[in-house]
């Protein structure tokens, strides 16, 4: 099925907010406002002191994304103006305007809007970093304009195909620095959304050998190199883990090894891996009915490394990134896995099944070693790992684990600079004690307690000494709320974050 997104075209410009033309004009205010600003004076007299009355009455109070739509008479240009709240002043930081610009997209979407003129932060005194201010609200500029729509009728569609977005700023210095800073944002949020595309689309339309068909295409029109394992590849090298997780499925498992080439050196610079359930019924151990059509979002990982190697490409980075998907469909079926089997894994590990839904770690198992054999200088994971994450950090952040301090505070860091919370939670010797078999080297589920930091000290034993983190996504990989600044459906979550990273240095 052909995909169709919502394109939203980015650009930054000096302007004077009095002579503009747009279908749409967003404009901020926070919430302890008392005077309008002088920004917005001009604005202001044209639309008959609108503005400053609104302000007068307390009738807008301001708080973070709140959005009024209105309708000045007689202002020649702008046919609306949507006020987005933006919180306390002292509260404010990129991600504040990386959701107010995403609430004020689907705000003009609902009003058809083709064209909008997004005047968020000339209003706000702060002006030390204007690259990152531009680069958030062009990342909540395209994120809010995706919808996942691709199977409504034409009627329950937004209207809008295309919206042309301009960030206003004060002057043309403010524009060089905003500019760049937006063509960044914009080609991160693009690969955000395409890691969304790719994840809500649901088991029928994408099983391991289409996801690997989709990768392949989205590699020849990004410039990366890709390589797809099938079934008898996967066989001949040994990667029986993922093998085992989808041999009961008609839909074949597949490993996707995607490599994009940026600097000049022979060597991997980092190894970034995501886990592809295409669908998890659980195999044998069953899941429950309840909730069991969200099980497509269990590919939610691999879909985020596609877009992370797609937007590096894009933003050229200056590494070599390894990217590799494996991918696969727990399905129970008279050739599916079954508890108590052992599985002897492509790191010569050999693995006791204790139960057949603990089945992403197994298929990571494979793909950590095989990430590792290339010697990277750090190998990420991303994966919607565990239930657990879900019982201990809720729908708010993800978890983060790793053997690497270092490397775990500068993905903390840069996933606070990309508005995608993560937590760093504990894994070690006392966890892995819990996932040791009596018949093999290790089994695939420790129980119930603990069970997010034993999944991880599980992944742990396939990395070797590479430095490595590893992001449970489980419970911020998809929503079923949407949100003021964003769509309901898949988040492409931790897309954000690793490009940060990577752009930060390593």
């Amino acid at each position: 099925m052909a995909v169709k997104v919502r394109k939203i075209n980015v650009t930054v410009k000096s302007l004077d907010s009095g002579a503009l033309k747009a279908d749409v004009i967003a404009l901020s205010l926070f919430k302890d406002t008392k005077v309008l600003p002088k920004a917005y004076r001009a604005m202001d007299n044209l639309s008959g002191g609108m503005l400053s009355q609104l302000i007068q009455t307390g009738d807008f109070k301001a708080d973070a994304n709140k959005v009024q739509v209105l309708y000045p008479v007689g202002m020649k240009g702008v046919s609306r103006i949507i006020l987005v709240g933006l919180g306390a002043m002292a509260e404010v930081t990129a991600d504040t305007y990386r959701q107010a610009a995403g609430a004020a997209i689907r705000g003009a979407l609902e009003l058809s809007a083709g064209t909008v003129v997004l005047d968020l932060c000339r209003i706000s005194s702060a002006k030390s970093d204007l690259e990152s201010c531009g680069c958030a609200i062009a990342q909540g500029a395209v994120s809010g304009g995706y919808d996942y729509e691709d199977y409504l009728p034409a009627a329950r569609r937004g209207k809008v195909t295309s919206l042309k977005v301009t960030i206003a700023v004060s002057d043309a210095v403010e524009a060089r620095q905003f500019s760049k800073g937006a063509r960044v944002g914009a080609s991160m949020a693009e690969g955000q959304t395409l890691a969304r595309v790719l994840a809500n689309t649901p088991g029928n339309e994408i099983n391991p050998p289409l996801l690997a068909a989709r990768a392949r295409k989205i590699a020849s029109q990004s410039g990366l190199k890709c390589t797809i394992y099938n079934d008898k590849q996967l066989t001949q090298m040994g990667m029986n883990a993922i093998l085992a997780v989808g041999q009961g499925s008609i839909n074949k498992p597949r490993l996707i090894r995607l490599e994009y080439r940026g600097a000049k050196h022979a060597g991997v610079d980092v190894a970034i891996i995501g886990k592809a359930i295409t669908f998890d019924s659980g195999g044998i151990s069953i899941k429950p009915s309840q909730d069991m059509d969200t099980m497509k979002y269990d590919k939610s990982g691999g879909c985020a490394v596609i877009g992370i190697m797609a937007a590096a490409a894009q933003l050229k980075l200056p590494l070599n990134l390894v990217g590799l998907i494996p991918s696969a469909e727990n399905m129970p079926g008279g050739g599916s896995y079954r508890p108590g089997d052992i599985i002897r894994s492509y790191s010569g590990k050999t693995i006791e099944v204790l139960n057949t839904d603990a089945e992403g770690r197994l298929i990571m198992s494979d793909a950590l070693a095989f990430g590792a054999a290339m010697k990277p200088k750090a190998i990420l994971d991303i994966a919607t790992l565990t239930g657990a994450v879900v019982v201990a950090l809720g729908a708010h952040h993800a978890g983060l684990f790793g053997n690497d301090d270092r490397l775990i505070g500068k993905i903390k860091a840069a996933s606070e600079r990309a508005g995608e919370p993560m937590w760093p939670m504990p894994s070690g010797a006392a966890y892995l004690e819990q996932m040791t078999s009596k018949m093999a080297d290790l089994i695939n589920t420790g129980g119930r307690s603990g069970g997010c930091c034993t999944a991880a000290a599980f992944l742990k034993e396939f990395v070797g000494k590479s430095s490595w983190a590893h992001i449970d996504i489980a419970g911020v990989a998809d929503t079923t709320e949407a949100k003021p600044w964003r769509g309901r459906g898949a988040t492409g979550y931790a897309v954000r974050t690793v490009l940060e990273y990577l752009r930060s240095g390593l």
